[in-house]
């Protein structure tokens, strides 16, 4: 390996490990519809959390389902 092919490498883990953090950060986001959780009430978070946990859930299958595809093509 030479030097380019190994900082390519690690700026890719960084780079997956950043846009895997943002997505998690939006898909809480989106199940508090913008609020914080200060400004939630019990039953709101309550309802955020499960909603988080099943987006969570959700793009967990996806990522599977994308590579069972790419060893099917």
């Amino acid at each position: 390996m030479n030097l380019n092919q190994i900082i390519n490498m690690i700026v890719r883990q960084v780079t997956r490990r950043l846009v895997n953090k943002g997505v998690d950060a939006g898909i809480d986001m989106a199940s508090r519809r913008g609020k914080s959780r200060d400004e939630m009430t019990n039953e709101e978070r309550a309802r955020a959390d499960s909603q988080s946990r099943q987006g969570k859930d959700m793009a967990k299958r996806a990522r599977k389902a994308r590579r069972v595809t790419r060893k099917l093509f």
